[in-house]
Protein backbone atom coordinates (compact mmCIF):
# COMPACT_ATOMS: atom_id res chain seq x y z
CA UNK A 1 0.00 0.00 0.00
CA UNK A 2 1.16 3.51 -0.76
CA UNK A 3 0.78 6.60 1.36
CA UNK A 4 0.68 10.01 -0.27
CA UNK A 5 2.78 12.74 1.31
CA UNK A 6 2.65 16.43 0.43
CA UNK A 7 5.98 17.37 -1.04
CA UNK A 8 7.61 20.37 0.59
CA UNK A 9 10.49 20.54 -1.81
CA UNK A 10 12.93 23.23 -0.59
CA UNK A 11 13.04 26.25 -2.86
CA UNK A 12 11.56 24.33 -5.79
CA UNK A 13 8.20 23.57 -4.17
CA UNK A 14 4.96 24.21 -6.05
CA UNK A 15 2.04 25.75 -4.14
CA UNK A 16 -1.56 25.98 -5.29
CA UNK A 17 -3.88 28.61 -3.79
CA UNK A 18 -7.44 29.49 -4.67
CA UNK A 19 -6.51 33.16 -4.93
CA UNK A 20 -4.19 32.59 -7.84
CA UNK A 21 -5.36 33.68 -11.25
CA UNK A 22 -5.72 30.82 -13.69
CA UNK A 23 -3.29 30.86 -16.60
CA UNK A 24 -5.16 31.08 -19.88
CA UNK A 25 -3.75 29.60 -23.08
CA UNK A 26 -5.12 31.02 -26.35
CA UNK A 27 -6.74 28.56 -28.71
CA UNK A 28 -4.31 26.55 -30.77
CA UNK A 29 -3.80 27.69 -34.35
CA UNK A 30 -5.78 25.95 -37.07
CA UNK A 31 -3.63 24.72 -39.93
CA UNK A 32 -4.33 24.04 -43.60
CA UNK A 33 -3.06 20.47 -43.34
CA UNK A 34 -4.40 16.93 -42.90
CA UNK A 35 -2.69 16.35 -39.57
CA UNK A 36 -0.19 17.97 -37.23
CA UNK A 37 1.39 17.82 -33.81
CA UNK A 38 3.71 19.96 -31.68
CA UNK A 39 5.72 18.47 -28.80
CA UNK A 40 8.51 19.49 -26.47
CA UNK A 41 11.62 17.50 -27.31
CA UNK A 42 12.88 17.12 -23.75
CA UNK A 43 9.65 16.21 -21.97
CA UNK A 44 7.66 14.76 -24.85
CA UNK A 45 4.62 16.77 -23.78
CA UNK A 46 2.12 17.34 -26.58
CA UNK A 47 1.21 21.02 -26.85
CA UNK A 48 -1.01 20.95 -29.94
CA UNK A 49 -2.38 18.14 -32.10
CA UNK A 50 -4.99 17.51 -34.77
CA UNK A 51 -5.57 14.13 -36.40
CA UNK A 52 -2.18 13.14 -35.01
CA UNK A 53 -3.00 9.42 -35.20
CA UNK A 54 -4.32 9.46 -38.76
CA UNK A 55 -2.22 7.05 -40.89
CA UNK A 56 -0.87 8.89 -43.92
CA UNK A 57 1.80 8.32 -46.56
CA UNK A 58 4.97 10.04 -45.31
CA UNK A 59 6.86 10.47 -48.59
CA UNK A 60 10.51 11.37 -47.88
CA UNK A 61 9.88 11.81 -44.15
CA UNK A 62 10.51 8.06 -44.29
CA UNK A 63 14.19 8.85 -44.66
CA UNK A 64 14.29 10.03 -41.06
CA UNK A 65 13.82 6.41 -40.02
CA UNK A 66 16.38 5.26 -42.58
CA UNK A 67 19.04 7.60 -41.21
CA UNK A 68 18.04 6.78 -37.61
CA UNK A 69 18.79 3.12 -38.33
CA UNK A 70 22.12 4.07 -39.88
CA UNK A 71 23.01 6.31 -36.93
CA UNK A 72 22.29 3.45 -34.55
CA UNK A 73 24.47 1.06 -36.51
CA UNK A 74 27.29 3.60 -36.52
CA UNK A 75 26.93 4.19 -32.78
CA UNK A 76 27.37 0.45 -32.22
CA UNK A 77 30.62 0.53 -34.19
CA UNK A 78 29.43 -1.55 -37.15
CA UNK A 79 29.90 1.23 -39.70
CA UNK A 80 31.79 4.53 -40.01
CA UNK A 81 31.60 7.70 -42.10
CA UNK A 82 34.70 6.52 -43.95
CA UNK A 83 33.17 3.23 -45.16
CA UNK A 84 32.96 2.90 -48.93
CA UNK A 85 29.49 1.96 -50.17
CA UNK A 86 29.07 0.39 -53.63
CA UNK A 87 26.39 1.92 -55.85
CA UNK A 88 24.16 -0.67 -57.52
CA UNK A 89 22.18 -0.31 -60.71
CA UNK A 90 19.00 -0.33 -58.62
CA UNK A 91 20.17 2.63 -56.55
CA UNK A 92 21.44 4.53 -59.60
CA UNK A 93 18.10 4.12 -61.42
CA UNK A 94 15.98 5.49 -58.60
CA UNK A 95 13.72 8.33 -59.70
CA UNK A 96 12.56 11.38 -57.80
CA UNK A 97 14.99 13.49 -55.81
CA UNK A 98 18.58 12.37 -56.32
CA UNK A 99 22.08 12.82 -55.01
CA UNK A 100 23.33 11.82 -58.51
CA UNK A 101 25.61 8.96 -57.52
CA UNK A 102 26.92 6.80 -60.37
CA UNK A 103 26.41 3.07 -60.82
CA UNK A 104 29.56 1.01 -60.33
CA UNK A 105 31.29 3.58 -58.13
CA UNK A 106 31.90 3.61 -54.38
CA UNK A 107 30.77 6.53 -52.22
CA UNK A 108 31.72 7.31 -48.64
CA UNK A 109 28.97 6.46 -46.18
CA UNK A 110 29.24 9.95 -44.68
CA UNK A 111 28.64 11.52 -48.09
CA UNK A 112 25.57 9.34 -48.65
CA UNK A 113 24.14 10.43 -45.32
CA UNK A 114 24.44 14.07 -46.37
CA UNK A 115 22.87 13.19 -49.72
CA UNK A 116 19.90 11.65 -47.93
CA UNK A 117 19.37 14.32 -45.26
CA UNK A 118 20.18 17.48 -47.24
CA UNK A 119 19.36 16.50 -50.83
CA UNK A 120 16.72 13.84 -50.01
CA UNK A 121 18.44 11.52 -52.45
CA UNK A 122 16.46 8.37 -53.21
CA UNK A 123 19.52 6.90 -54.89
CA UNK A 124 21.67 7.47 -51.81
CA UNK A 125 19.00 5.98 -49.55
CA UNK A 126 18.71 2.76 -51.52
CA UNK A 127 22.51 2.42 -51.71
CA UNK A 128 22.81 2.66 -47.92
CA UNK A 129 19.89 0.31 -47.36
CA UNK A 130 21.48 -2.31 -49.58
CA UNK A 131 24.86 -1.86 -47.91
CA UNK A 132 23.54 -2.24 -44.37
CA UNK A 133 20.96 -4.98 -44.85
CA UNK A 134 21.68 -6.63 -48.20
CA UNK A 135 18.49 -5.38 -49.84
CA UNK A 136 16.02 -2.54 -49.46
CA UNK A 137 13.24 -4.91 -48.37
CA UNK A 138 15.45 -6.39 -45.64
CA UNK A 139 16.33 -2.87 -44.52
CA UNK A 140 12.62 -2.02 -44.33
CA UNK A 141 12.23 -4.94 -41.91
CA UNK A 142 14.86 -3.32 -39.68
CA UNK A 143 13.03 0.00 -39.93
CA UNK A 144 9.82 -1.63 -38.76
CA UNK A 145 11.61 -3.28 -35.86
CA UNK A 146 12.94 0.11 -34.78
CA UNK A 147 9.49 1.63 -35.13
CA UNK A 148 8.13 -0.91 -32.64
CA UNK A 149 10.95 -0.16 -30.19
CA UNK A 150 10.19 3.58 -30.39
CA UNK A 151 6.47 3.08 -29.81
CA UNK A 152 5.56 4.11 -33.36
CA UNK A 153 2.50 1.90 -33.21
CA UNK A 154 0.74 3.22 -36.32
CA UNK A 155 3.69 3.07 -38.71
CA UNK A 156 4.67 0.53 -41.35
CA UNK A 157 7.50 0.96 -43.84
CA UNK A 158 7.61 -0.90 -47.15
CA UNK A 159 10.77 0.80 -48.44
CA UNK A 160 13.59 3.07 -47.27
CA UNK A 161 12.77 6.17 -49.34
CA UNK A 162 9.06 6.85 -48.95
CA UNK A 163 8.44 5.99 -52.60
CA UNK A 164 4.65 5.48 -52.90
CA UNK A 165 3.69 1.93 -51.93
CA UNK A 166 0.50 0.34 -50.64
CA UNK A 167 0.50 0.10 -46.85
CA UNK A 168 3.49 2.44 -46.40
CA UNK A 169 2.13 4.80 -43.72
CA UNK A 170 2.93 6.64 -40.53
CA UNK A 171 1.35 9.34 -38.37
CA UNK A 172 2.27 12.79 -37.14
CA UNK A 173 2.54 11.43 -33.59
CA UNK A 174 4.86 8.62 -34.63
CA UNK A 175 7.07 11.01 -36.56
CA UNK A 176 7.36 13.27 -33.52
CA UNK A 177 8.60 10.28 -31.52
CA UNK A 178 11.13 9.48 -34.23
CA UNK A 179 12.36 13.08 -34.40
CA UNK A 180 12.72 13.15 -30.62
CA UNK A 181 14.79 9.95 -30.70
CA UNK A 182 17.10 11.31 -33.40
CA UNK A 183 17.68 14.57 -31.50
CA UNK A 184 18.24 13.05 -28.07
CA UNK A 185 20.03 9.83 -28.98
CA UNK A 186 22.21 10.99 -31.88
CA UNK A 187 22.92 14.74 -31.55
CA UNK A 188 25.98 14.59 -33.81
CA UNK A 189 23.92 12.92 -36.50
CA UNK A 190 21.10 15.43 -36.01
CA UNK A 191 23.53 18.28 -36.76
CA UNK A 192 23.47 17.22 -40.44
CA UNK A 193 19.82 18.29 -40.65
CA UNK A 194 20.81 21.94 -40.19
CA UNK A 195 23.10 22.11 -43.25
CA UNK A 196 21.60 24.31 -45.96
CA UNK A 197 23.53 23.04 -48.99
CA UNK A 198 25.41 19.99 -50.14
CA UNK A 199 27.42 19.55 -53.33
CA UNK A 200 28.21 16.16 -54.83
CA UNK A 201 29.35 15.20 -58.31
CA UNK A 202 29.54 18.88 -59.22
CA UNK A 203 25.87 19.44 -58.40
CA UNK A 204 25.01 21.76 -55.51
CA UNK A 205 21.53 21.37 -54.05
CA UNK A 206 19.75 23.26 -51.26
CA UNK A 207 18.03 21.76 -48.26
CA UNK A 208 14.29 21.85 -48.96
CA UNK A 209 13.45 22.98 -45.42
CA UNK A 210 12.73 26.68 -46.02
CA UNK A 211 12.60 27.42 -42.29
CA UNK A 212 16.38 27.02 -42.09
CA UNK A 213 16.63 30.34 -43.93
CA UNK A 214 13.71 32.11 -42.23
CA UNK A 215 14.11 31.27 -38.55
CA UNK A 216 17.56 31.10 -36.99
CA UNK A 217 16.22 28.96 -34.14
CA UNK A 218 15.25 26.19 -36.60
CA UNK A 219 18.03 23.62 -37.10
CA UNK A 220 16.17 20.71 -38.77
CA UNK A 221 14.59 18.40 -39.86
CA UNK A 222 13.09 16.85 -43.02
CA UNK A 223 10.71 17.58 -45.88
CA UNK A 224 8.60 15.18 -47.89
CA UNK A 225 6.39 15.35 -50.96
CA UNK A 226 4.50 13.05 -53.26
CA UNK A 227 1.16 13.60 -55.00
CA UNK A 228 -0.52 11.24 -52.53
CA UNK A 229 1.16 12.61 -49.39
CA UNK A 230 1.04 16.29 -50.26
CA UNK A 231 3.74 18.56 -48.83
CA UNK A 232 5.01 17.53 -45.39
CA UNK A 233 7.57 18.89 -42.95
CA UNK A 234 9.06 17.82 -39.64
CA UNK A 235 10.80 20.81 -38.06
CA UNK A 236 12.68 21.43 -34.84
CA UNK A 237 13.78 24.66 -33.20
CA UNK A 238 15.45 25.71 -29.95
CA UNK A 239 15.02 29.00 -28.10
CA UNK A 240 16.43 29.77 -24.66
CA UNK A 241 17.04 26.11 -23.92
CA UNK A 242 13.55 24.98 -24.96
CA UNK A 243 13.37 22.69 -28.00
CA UNK A 244 10.14 22.03 -29.89
CA UNK A 245 9.33 19.53 -32.63
CA UNK A 246 6.53 20.17 -35.12
CA UNK A 247 5.09 17.74 -37.65
CA UNK A 248 2.82 18.95 -40.45
CA UNK A 249 1.44 16.51 -43.02
CA UNK A 250 -0.64 16.97 -46.14
CA UNK A 251 -0.37 20.66 -47.02
CA UNK A 252 -0.87 22.05 -50.52
CA UNK A 253 2.57 23.48 -51.33
CA UNK A 254 6.17 23.97 -50.24
CA UNK A 255 5.31 27.41 -48.96
CA UNK A 256 2.26 26.14 -47.06
CA UNK A 257 4.19 23.47 -45.18
CA UNK A 258 6.75 26.08 -44.10
CA UNK A 259 4.10 28.60 -43.03
CA UNK A 260 1.99 26.09 -41.13
CA UNK A 261 5.04 24.70 -39.34
CA UNK A 262 6.07 28.21 -38.37
CA UNK A 263 2.62 28.79 -36.88
CA UNK A 264 3.02 25.79 -34.58
CA UNK A 265 6.53 26.68 -33.45
CA UNK A 266 5.62 30.33 -32.82
CA UNK A 267 2.59 29.29 -30.76
CA UNK A 268 4.61 26.84 -28.66
CA UNK A 269 7.44 29.22 -27.84
CA UNK A 270 5.09 32.10 -27.08
CA UNK A 271 2.73 30.33 -24.70
CA UNK A 272 4.76 27.52 -23.10
CA UNK A 273 8.03 27.08 -21.27
CA UNK A 274 10.18 24.11 -20.33
CA UNK A 275 12.35 24.13 -17.24
CA UNK A 276 14.62 21.70 -15.45
CA UNK A 277 13.11 21.82 -11.98
CA UNK A 278 15.09 19.04 -10.30
CA UNK A 279 18.37 17.25 -10.92
CA UNK A 280 19.19 13.59 -10.54
CA UNK A 281 20.42 13.04 -6.97
CA UNK A 282 18.35 15.82 -5.38
CA UNK A 283 17.04 14.77 -1.95
CA UNK A 284 13.26 15.09 -2.03
CA UNK A 285 12.48 13.39 1.26
CA UNK A 286 15.00 12.84 4.03
CA UNK A 287 15.19 10.40 6.93
CA UNK A 288 12.61 7.84 5.85
CA UNK A 289 12.24 5.07 8.45
CA UNK A 290 13.93 1.79 7.49
CA UNK A 291 13.12 -1.40 9.40
CA UNK A 292 15.53 -4.29 10.07
CA UNK A 293 18.56 -2.38 8.76
CA UNK A 294 21.99 -1.43 10.05
CA UNK A 295 20.82 2.17 9.47
CA UNK A 296 17.36 3.20 10.61
CA UNK A 297 16.68 5.81 7.93
CA UNK A 298 17.39 6.63 4.28
CA UNK A 299 17.00 9.68 2.05
CA UNK A 300 14.92 9.47 -1.10
CA UNK A 301 16.59 11.02 -4.14
CA UNK A 302 15.65 11.45 -7.79
CA UNK A 303 16.98 8.89 -10.21
CA UNK A 304 16.70 11.27 -13.18
CA UNK A 305 16.57 14.94 -14.03
CA UNK A 306 13.05 16.37 -14.10
CA UNK A 307 12.06 18.64 -16.98
CA UNK A 308 8.55 20.10 -17.06
CA UNK A 309 6.66 21.81 -19.87
CA UNK A 310 3.83 24.08 -18.77
CA UNK A 311 2.02 27.28 -19.77
CA UNK A 312 4.06 30.42 -19.25
CA UNK A 313 3.30 31.93 -15.86
CA UNK A 314 1.76 28.72 -14.51
CA UNK A 315 4.61 27.56 -12.27
CA UNK A 316 2.69 28.43 -9.10
CA UNK A 317 -0.21 26.25 -10.28
CA UNK A 318 1.88 23.08 -10.45
CA UNK A 319 1.16 20.56 -7.72
CA UNK A 320 3.71 18.05 -6.49
CA UNK A 321 3.18 14.89 -4.45
CA UNK A 322 5.50 12.14 -3.24
CA UNK A 323 4.30 8.55 -3.08
CA UNK A 324 6.45 6.34 -0.82
CA UNK A 325 6.22 2.66 -0.03
CA UNK A 326 4.39 2.36 3.30
CA UNK A 327 7.08 0.15 4.85
CA UNK A 328 10.75 0.28 3.91
CA UNK A 329 12.65 -2.85 4.92
CA UNK A 330 16.35 -3.68 4.68
CA UNK A 331 18.26 -4.82 2.82
CA UNK A 332 18.10 -1.88 0.39
CA UNK A 333 20.34 -1.39 -2.60
CA UNK A 334 21.50 2.01 -3.79
CA UNK A 335 19.19 3.29 -6.54
CA UNK A 336 16.45 0.84 -5.50
CA UNK A 337 13.07 2.37 -6.30
CA UNK A 338 11.18 3.27 -3.12
CA UNK A 339 8.61 5.78 -4.36
CA UNK A 340 7.54 8.21 -7.05
CA UNK A 341 7.44 11.97 -7.55
CA UNK A 342 4.29 13.03 -9.40
CA UNK A 343 3.86 16.61 -10.65
CA UNK A 344 0.53 17.69 -12.11
CA UNK A 345 -0.99 20.77 -13.71
CA UNK A 346 -4.78 21.04 -13.45
CA UNK A 347 -4.96 17.28 -13.03
CA UNK A 348 -2.68 16.51 -15.96
CA UNK A 349 0.43 14.52 -15.03
CA UNK A 350 3.52 16.37 -16.24
CA UNK A 351 6.09 14.12 -14.57
CA UNK A 352 6.11 10.74 -12.84
CA UNK A 353 9.68 9.99 -11.74
CA UNK A 354 11.36 7.33 -9.65
CA UNK A 355 12.57 8.08 -6.13
CA UNK A 356 15.41 5.81 -5.08
CA UNK A 357 17.52 5.03 -2.02
CA UNK A 358 20.43 7.42 -1.60
CA UNK A 359 22.64 4.65 -0.21
CA UNK A 360 22.64 0.89 0.32
CA UNK A 361 21.46 -0.35 3.72
CA UNK A 362 22.45 -3.82 4.85
CA UNK A 363 20.24 -6.05 6.94
CA UNK A 364 20.85 -5.75 10.70
CA UNK A 365 21.74 -8.58 13.05
CA UNK A 366 19.22 -11.01 14.55
CA UNK A 367 18.51 -9.14 17.80
CA UNK A 368 18.12 -5.77 16.05
CA UNK A 369 15.64 -7.29 13.62
CA UNK A 370 13.77 -8.93 16.49
CA UNK A 371 13.51 -5.57 18.28
CA UNK A 372 12.13 -3.87 15.17
CA UNK A 373 9.58 -6.65 14.80
CA UNK A 374 8.48 -6.09 18.38
CA UNK A 375 8.17 -2.34 17.82
CA UNK A 376 6.07 -2.93 14.71
CA UNK A 377 3.78 -5.25 16.68
CA UNK A 378 3.27 -2.70 19.46
CA UNK A 379 2.59 0.06 16.94
CA UNK A 380 -0.05 -2.08 15.23
CA UNK A 381 -1.92 -2.29 18.55
CA UNK A 382 -2.05 1.46 19.05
Amino acid sequence: MLRVLSALLISMCFIVTSAQAQTLIPAAPQLAAKSWILIDANTGRVLVEENADLPLPPASLTKMMSTYVVAGEMASGKFTHADKVPISVTAWKMGGSKMFVREGTEVLLGDLLKGIIIQSGNDATVALAEHLAGSESAFADVMNQQAVLLGMNSSYFVNATGWPAEGHVTTARDLSLLAQAIILEHPEHYALYSEKYYEYNGIKQPNRNRLLWRDKSVDGMKTGHTEEAGYCLVASAERNGMRLISVVMGTRSEEARAQESQKLLTYGFRYYETDKVFSAGDVLQADNRVWFGEEDSVDLVLADDVFLTFPRGARAQLESNIHVDATLEAPLTQQQELGRLVVTYKGEVLADKKLVASQPIAEAGFFSRLWDRLVQFVMSLL
